[in-house]
């Protein structure tokens, strides 16, 4: 259970970094205030609980057109879910398109961390044996 909690932990605070890069790399309208670190781990919540409620059922939905593009339009998806948890954050917009790109950026983000994790694990279970 504690590793559980740990890795959700983990994945919103690397969604909420995540997020906020995006919108610092893409420059989608949003401006400063000092409430702006709340709203990012606010979205980054909220996308975390999003991608683990809806995503599979989006994903189960989506299913002949993930097949007929080989995969590719789970892009499409994962922008979709940004987009739905930037709609519910209060103070952060984005368009459709920067929400694709943005999904993409999460996705790369999550997959280099996990990666690194999963081997200081791997490395840490070697030394112990």
């Amino acid at each position: 259970m504690k590793r559980q909690l740990l890795g959700f932990i983990i994945r919103w605070m690397l969604n909420t970094l995540g997020l906020w890069l995006a919108i610092k790399l893409f420059g989608t309208g949003y401006t400063e205030t000092p409430e702006s670190g709340l709203a990012f781990l606010g979205a980054g919540l909220l996308f975390s609980v999003v991608n683990a409620v809806l995503r599979p059922i989006v994903i189960i939905l989506s299913l002949p057109a993930l097949l007929l593009t080989l995969g590719l339009f789970m892009l499409v998806v994962n922008g979709f879910l940004v987009y739905v948890a930037i709609a519910l954050a209060p103070g952060i917009q984005m368009t459709f398109g920067y929400a694709i790109l943005t999904g993409i950026v999460i996705s790369l983000l999550n997959y280099i961390v996990s990666n690194v994790i999963d081997l200081r694990y791997v490395r840490s279970q070697e030394e112990l044996r």
